[in-house]
């Protein structure tokens, strides 16, 4: 509730304080409009100390929404990255294999959790196009109409708005994926090396690591091209993933490493 604030003579209203989600989603509004936000600034404006500031920073910084610079904050480069729409028209046979491969892992009755990509996209059109009775929770919203029109139940995350990706991300999406338990993740990443999945577009990487931690099984959906690269943010380790969906075989340190962390390769072949 605002309180009455006595300076002088007269008396100020004062607004009642963000919650810590509104504060962070304020952070990232104000990264929009300038590119440079400083610690001692914010922590005047929204009425907290600076080290809670900070504690902010480091929260967003760990999902890929800010970068950390002396004193405060700006807003992590994009890159050459291709965005949603641009992927989407790129390699569509080998995303529609692997989609169409990956629809074969989901059982009537599961609770699943999609990120949101091109390749996870064709596979919300074949789970859709099959009929597959489940619930799907997506950060995506091209996957949730995907699916909207038939008999899966979507649960759609919260978050701050991605236009580029048509997608969720941020602390809302997190928290929101924390709070609920599946059967099982699909996800996809910006490449795959000896090392793990690893992601380029912002936010991506923290959403897809909650989707792994809250799922009983984690399935990564790959194309060829993407493997031995590695995006900005990694996503998790091999280990924490039962298969991986692709339209081919890896190869050298990267087939080894995946046979070594008992990860089962499915290869989505032609129909």
């Amino acid at each position: 509730m605002a309180k009455l604030r006595e300076t002088g003579d007269s008396a100020v209203l004062d607004k009642p304080r963000l919650r810590k989600s509104e504060r962070r989603e304020q952070i990232l509004l104000e990264l929009r409009l300038h590119p440079h936000v400083r610690i001692n600034e914010l922590a005047d404006r929204f009425r907290v100390s600076g080290e809670t500031i900070r504690r902010d920073f480091e929260a967003l910084s760990h999902e890929g929404l800010i970068s950390r610079a002396h004193g405060g904050a700006t807003a992590p480069p994009h890159g050459n990255y291709p965005g949603l729409d641009e992927r989407t028209g790129a390699k569509v046979e080998e995303r529609e294999r692997i989609g169409r491969r990956a629809a074969d892992l989901v059982r009537e009755g599961e609770t699943v959790m999609i990120d949101s990509g091109s390749t996870t996209l064709q596979l919300a059109r074949f789970l859709a196009f099959r009929g597959t009775p489940c619930t799907v929770l997506t950060n995506s919203l091209p996957v949730a109409m995907a699916l909207g029109h038939g008999p899966a139940e979507v649960l759609l995350c919260p978050g701050h708005y991605l236009a580029s990706e048509s997608a969720t991300v941020g602390t809302d999406a997190v928290e929101y994926l924390e709070r609920h338990n599946a059967d099982r993740c699909l996800i996809g990443a910006s490449g795959l090396s000896a090392d793990g999945p690893s992601e380029t577009v912002r936010g991506f990487a923290a959403v897809k690591r909650a989707m792994i931690r809250r799922s009983a099984t984690a399935h990564l959906l790959i194309d060829g091209e993407k493997f031995d690269r590695k995006g900005l943010a990694k996503v998790g380790t091999l280990k924490e993933f039962g298969s991986i969906v692709a339209d081919r075989e890896p190869e050298g340190d990267l087939q080894a490493a995946l046979a070594a962390a008992g990860v089962e390769v499915l290869i989505a072949t032609e129909s």
